[in-house]
């Protein structure tokens, strides 16, 4: 199992999408500014507002590089609301 997930930083007002097989320990290290050198360093206050469960790491990349590409607050926000998005996304997406 791979997962989406979308953080939102209210201090910042940004979000960052990522993707990830351990959801938890991902966000842990998040918060925690594990990774130095990323973009979540920016910010102490990341909130998750998105996780979705994919069928595998292939699926999950796809989606974060979609939504990536549209550079989008609005769409984000969009998905965010309605996750079946996420859904038809993969349905129409050619392999």
């Amino acid at each position: 199992m791979h997962y989406l997930y979308i953080l939102y930083s209210s201090s910042t007002q940004k979000f960052y999408i990522g993707e990830t097989n351990n959801i938890d320990e991902r966000i842990f290290k998040h918060q925690n500014h594990f990774y130095a050198n990323s973009f979540t360093k920016i910010a102490s206050d990341w909130e998750v507002v998105l996780t979705f469960m994919c069928d595998n790491k292939s699926e999950a990349l796809y989606l974060e590089k979609f939504i990536k590409r549209m550079k989008s607050k609005v769409f984000n926000a969009k998905i965010i609301s309605d996750p079946s998005i996420l859904k038809d996304i993969l349905l129409k997406r050619k392999l």
